[in-house]
């Protein structure tokens, strides 16, 4: 696993050993910002389940002013503050928060904080064929305080797999989904109001 552009590619990250985290793989990090494109110079960024801060610490390699990313296991904390200071990448642009995603999206949207990209790559739900699916990303559409964390022309990157259907309900409009082999991401912005 690297970073992939930016002034820090070709950057190895480190990743806990054992399963209990499942970085994003590079294929799927490569669509994703291939996708993404422009929008992440400049952006205020939020990475939720952060994991070994991966998507973040590509976003800082791209350009993006500053990244907050989330995450309750302290070991994953340690090794992506291991990550960050193998880049080289300013320290200063990284607020590493550690605790549970929820909590924290509560509190951030409390504090009136605002991001122009939200990245959540959660661990994986299980097949949900007849009834609604009760997984992390499902959990991430439902939350009350997400939508208001996104700046106006704001976009949120999630992350499932396939055989987990997501319900997406307002205010999310999905627009875009990438596909490599079990992943899925998925492409949401806010509805804007329809005009008459």
């Amino acid at each position: 696993m690297r970073i992939i552009g930016g002034t820090a590619a070709g950057f190895i990250l480190r990743a806990p050993k054992g399963l209990a985290v499942r970085p994003t793989p590079d294929l799927v990090r490569q669509a994703l910002f291939n996708s993404l494109g422009g929008r992440v110079g400049d952006a205020r960024v939020l990475e939720l389940f952060a994991g070994t801060g991966a998507l973040s610490l590509e976003c800082l390699s791209r350009g993006a002013q500053q990244a907050v990313c989330v995450e309750k296991a302290r070991r994953h904390a340690d090794c992506l503050r291991d990550n960050l200071e193998a880049t080289r990448l300013d320290p200063k642009r990284l607020e590493i928060r550690l605790q549970d995603a929820f909590a924290a999206i509560a509190q951030l949207a409390g504090a009136g904080a605002r991001f122009d990209l939200v990245l959540a790559d959660p661990p994986y739900g299980e097949k949900n064929v007849g009834h609604r699916s009760n997984s992390l990303a499902q959990q991430l559409l439902d939350d009350r305080h997400l939508p208001d964390l996104l700046a106006p022309d704001g976009l949120f990157a999630l992350g499932h797999t396939k055989r987990d259907t997501l319900t997406v309900a307002a205010p999310w409009e999905e627009f875009k989904t990438l596909k490599h082999g079990d992943s899925v991401m998925s492409f949401m912005s806010l509805a804007r109001p329809k005009t008459e």
